[in-house]
């Protein structure tokens, strides 16, 4: 198979699908060989309740209610 690279160097291949990934190396001078790097499986997303779990446990959470807070930051 024979193709061109255009102005911007890129190059088109028939056989691959948009979003595939390629390692590109290089054999000696004027070598290039491409080899299709496999997609990760997407991670899966968590479900509201494990969001709200996930929140809750969390470390950071506020010690003084918001009354308290604003009358501390406000200027008087």
């Amino acid at each position: 198979m024979t193709t061109t690279v255009d102005s911007k160097k890129r190059i088109v291949l028939p056989a691959a699908s948009p979003g595939d990934v390629f390692d590109i190396q290089r054999h000696g001078e004027g070598q290039f060989v491409l080899l299709r790097l496999e997609r990760p499986e997407p991670k899966a997303r968590l479900t509201r309740a494990q969001c709200l779990q996930a929140i809750a446990a969390a470390p950071l959470q506020p010690t003084m209610d918001w009354a308290t807070l604003r009358g501390l930051t406000r200027e008087l």
